[in-house]
């Protein structure tokens, strides 16, 4: 089992920036795939980008494309989510989990374990 920690949000204007980082500890972490999620309040946990062990493959929802960027420091066992051009619509609780198999599909939150306890971004308009 890996422990992951989110840390990074804050309140922002639109069009501000942020940058999310995911600690971890525990576990091998440069092995895993890690993935960040969102909850807006009375909404569904949604996907929001996930990078590979090695940082080669990364997917980003399309609401997020151009303006997120996922990284990783597997030498710090940190990834990080630079969010830019914010917006009120991106205002959610931001969660980082550990991808259970390379096999599984990388947006659905079910196939992800190790859930950190998440970081409030919020966005004034």
């Amino acid at each position: 089992q890996v422990r992951l920690v989110e840390s990074g949000g804050g309140l922002v204007q639109a069009g501000g920036s942020l940058r999310l980082s995911c600690a971890a500890s525990g576990r091998t972490f440069s092995t895993d795939g890690i993935g960040w999620f969102r909850q807006a309040l009375g909404k569904e946990r949604e996907f929001v980008a996930h990078i590979s062990p090695s940082g080669q493959v990364i997917d980003y929802a399309d609401s997020v494309k151009e303006r997120f960027t996922i990284s990783r420091d597997n030498a710090k066992v940190t990834v990080y989510l630079q969010m830019n051009i914010l917006k009120p619509e991106d205002t959610a609780v931001y969660f980082c989990a550990r991808r259970r198999s390379r096999f599984e599909s990388p947006s659905n939150a079910q196939n992800y374990d190790d859930w950190g306890q998440g970081t409030q971004v919020t966005v004034s308009s």
